[in-house]
């Protein structure tokens, strides 16, 4: 009997189960989403396109998996879930078919130094349990290979009763893999005391020029009231002891001031207070202290593996498991694939699968010991992609959040066709894209817009490509843009010399960047493109540059409470404006500050904790969302209170205090730098958490632009850009160079190849493959060259 007709020849009637074939999201309204309602297929591969700030991250992330992550957590009991995130429900009135949602997000993995490449996947805890069975000689379990684990000993009398009896236990013994010296870290920091204290004064003076430790704070007070040497006496005077007690002491509960306080030494006081935070979090002037006072040097004792001399002198073979999470991945996977020891094959099996499956996705010129925070947005990705590539999971709802950001035209090839398996296993797959190669094997496309912001959240096209190219939206008409090479190139006005760089994967490269022109370094991922940039172009800046300034792609930090506004320093000149203009003061115009509206502190929303169910957030009722109090709101400049001010538009508010009774030059400054990085749309009181990343990417190199520097570095500015907004980027970088900065972009992008006036390619390959210099010219030259991958690729491109 076939599959399609019953004995009697009919068509058999659709078994009830497979009726589900369906997403269906009915009046969807997260953020800027106008009550959408669409309905995406199952076990497909659905591409969701549109500028940035459409609403695409707001629909897929923000409503589907948002929702499916609640349902999951709610079945679990109450007591589990009061140690579980409280997920809202998402502001949408139906959301049907719902499978178990995995997303795959750009977040950067945590910057805590003991997090590696090995520790965030399975494979360093596989290659532990290894060198434990196997490692000779036997130096203990799997803990004792672990850079997380320190060794402990303890004496003392433990007694356990078991009805009638008694035993004591004396010692307790734990074997870790711990380096003592580092304690794991890979790396000892060496302060500066001269950036300290200033040893010619005393206490009393303000010897102390910690940034926070100004005379009469707390900080100060904790010692110049200690009593543990004289205020008025000079640091250079102290005793010995004297000096010991400032620097070491440990810490003390003792009353200072009338007030029980912990006294300890000023170094391990602001180790705990500045160098265990991450460099990012800082604010700018602790970040600049930190990097004047404080030295990073290998570890001395464990060379920078992090791991005790035991755990460094067991071996397999000749090589240790310092010696097999430095190697590439792709290396150690042929040897793991020589090891034939039957009583661990299962073991050997698995870790095999892990590693085959880095190089399969393109990252097998990483090492186990890559430090996690050192990972780029897309490198990071696919490292979370790992565990999914063999998973015997099914039917399932994968997420993925650009998964060609970061990816050499090469390499976007390999990631569609994981994308097609995943697809292929019965599983769906929701891919938030810009890159035309990915948006073309869609099963189904979404396009959201029409524009960003306020001006989108509407879905204006769903199909298959073929439709999207005759839609006539904006991703249709700029589907098949190409960038055309351009015809004269400027001249360099000089040139910084790079020699000999060798940092990570570099052999010893000479190169000359140009300065005057839009410069594009570029290559496949793991070339070496960032190592030449960050540890060779830095250190060569004073050779005909008068600075450097770096927009990376490190993540913006901010609460619901920070905006474009407080972000980029705009919020200051209006408050100022608004105070001189009613003679009050500046703070009262600050929604964290004293204007602040006192039933919801200046959040504009009142949360409701419902203890283990999820909470509720409701608009603020006295102050209707605005933030402020009411009587701050009375108060007017240029017909416009406060919270209006917030409400407009960036291109609006440029208006407003470009001219007539608002002028005001630094806000305008500002708000025009803004609208140059194509955010004229933002609303300047929007909070960061609601923005895009592409968005935020692009308010970072808006702030960045207002720095005094001849070198500006640019980390693949195009992440998370539009079709149509590549060509405002490149009408920005052109107003850059054409003012007389040098600009220097790490891009894969075609566009801004073409564009360049000068393309340094490194290659040919990734890891120990990469680090030459492959290619140095003009992109013309590059594509009648087609002498490496990117001369192809952008031959292609361009149709040559």
């Amino acid at each position: 009997m076939s599959r399609a007709t019953g004995t009697d020849g009919r068509a058999p009637e659709v078994h009830g189960a497979d009726r589900h074939h369906l997403i269906r999201v009915h009046g969807a309204r997260e953020n800027n989403l106008k009550d959408v309602s669409i309905e995406i297929p199952k076990r497909r591969l659905t591409v969701f396109t549109g500028v940035s700030g459409s609403g695409k991250s707001s629909l897929v992330f923000d409503t589907i998996a948002a929702e499916s992550q609640r349902l999951i957590n709610e079945t679990y009991s109450a007591f589990v879930q009061g140690f579980m995130p409280t997920l809202a429900r998402p502001e949408v009135d139906v959301l049907e078919g719902l499978t178990t949602v995995i997303t795959v997000d750009q977040q950067r993995m945590g910057a805590d130094p003991r997090s590696t490449v090995g520790t965030a996947t399975d494979a360093n805890a596989m290659l532990r349990i290894l060198f434990s069975r196997l490692g000779e000689p036997h130096i203990g379990p799997a803990s004792a290979y672990a850079f997380n684990v320190p060794s402990v000993r303890a004496s003392g009398a433990i007694t356990v009763e078991r009805g009638d009896r008694k035993t004591v236990k004396a010692t307790f013994n734990r074997t870790g893999g711990m380096c003592t010296r580092c304690e794991g870290r890979g790396s000892v920091t060496d302060i500066d005391r001269a950036e300290l204290y200033d040893d010619a004064r005393s206490l009393a003076d303000g010897a102390i020029t910690v940034p926070g430790y100004k005379s009469g704070g707390w900080n100060h007070r904790l010692y110049s009231e200690s009593g543990f040497y004289d205020p008025h006496k000079p640091i250079r005077d102290y005793t010995e002891k004297e000096l010991h007690d400032f620097l070491h002491h440990e810490p003390v509960r003792m009353k200072i001031a009338g007030i029980n306080m912990t006294y300890e030494g000023l170094i391990p006081r602001i180790q705990k207070s500045m160098l265990s935070k991450d460099r990012e979090g800082m604010q700018p002037h602790i970040r600049e202290f930190v990097d004047r006072a404080v030295t990073f040097t290998t570890c001395p004792e464990c060379g920078g593996t992090r791991l005790s001399e035991g755990a460094r002198a067991s071996k397999i073979g000749r090589i240790s498991i310092a010696d097999a999470c430095a190697m590439e991945i792709r290396d150690l996977a042929e040897w793991v694939r020589g090891l034939t020891e039957r009583s661990v094959a299962p073991l050997l099996a698995s870790l095999q699968q892990t590693l085959d499956s880095f190089v399969e996705i393109g990252l097998g010129y990483l090492s186990l010991d890559r430090a996690a925070g050192t990972l780029s947005g897309g490198e990071a990705q696919r490292v979370k992609m790992i565990r999914h590539l063999g998973s015997a999971l099914t039917d399932v709802t994968y997420v993925f959040d650009e998964p060609t950001a970061g990816l050499h035209p090469h390499d976007i090839q390999r990631m569609n066709e994981l994308l097609l398996r995943l697809r292929d296993k019965g599983n769906t797959v929701l891919v938030v894209e810009h890159k035309p190669e990915t948006i073309a094997i869609a099963d189904h496309v979404v396009d959201l817009g029409p524009g960003a912001g306020t001006a989108g959240g509407s879905v204006c096209f769903e199909g298959t490509l073929d439709g999207l190219r005759a839609s006539g939206t904006v991703t249709g008409r700029h589907f098949d843009d190409r960038a055309a090479l351009k015809e004269e190139f400027r001249k360099p006005s000089g040139r910084l010399e790079i020699r000999g760089a060798s940092t990570h994967n570099l052999k010893d490269v000479d190169v000359d960047v140009p300065l005057g022109v839009l410069a594009v370094i570029t290559g496949v991922a793991g070339s070496g493109k960032s190592s030449l940039v960050r540890g060779s172009l830095f250190a060569g800046r004073t050779a005909g540059a008068d600075g450097v300034v770096a927009v990376d792609q490190a993540p913006i930090r901010g609460s619901r409470r920070s905006n474009p506004a407080t972000y980029t320093g705009l919020l200051d000149p209006i408050r100022k404006a608004f105070a001189k203009a009613n003679d009050v003061k500046p703070a009262l115009f600050s929604a964290n500050s004293e204007g602040a509206c006192p039933t919801c502190n200046g959040a504009g929303v009142v949360y409701t904790d419902l203890a283990m169910m999820a909470g509720v957030s409701s608009t603020c009722e006295d102050c209707e969302g605005k933030r402020f109090d009411a009587s701050v709101l009375e108060y007017r400049l240029g017909g416009r209170d406060i919270s209006e001010v917030l409400a407009m538009p960036v291109t609006e508010a440029a208006e407003f205090f470009g001219a007539g009774e608002a002028r005001t030059p630094a806000a305008h400054r500002i708000l025009e730098r803004l609208a140059d990085v194509g955010l004229g749309y933002l609303a300047i009181g929007q909070p960061l958490t609601t923005l895009s990343g592409g968005e935020r990417q692009r308010l970072k190199l808006a702030t960045h632009m207002a720095e005094k520097g001849g070198v500006y570095v640019l980390d693949e500015p195009t992440t998370g850009l539009h079709l149509a907004d590549v060509q405002q980027l490149l009408g920005l970088l052109d107003r850059l160079v054409d003012s007389g900065k040098s600009v220097v972009v790490i891009e894969h992008h075609q566009a801004v190849m073409a564009h360049a006036d000068w393309i340094i390619d490194l290659g040919p390959g990734a890891g120990h493959d990469g680090g030459r210099i492959v290619f140095e010219g003009t992109p013309a030259d590059l594509v009648a060259a087609r002498s490496t991958l990117t001369g192809e690729h952008l031959a292609a491109y361009v149709g040559a």
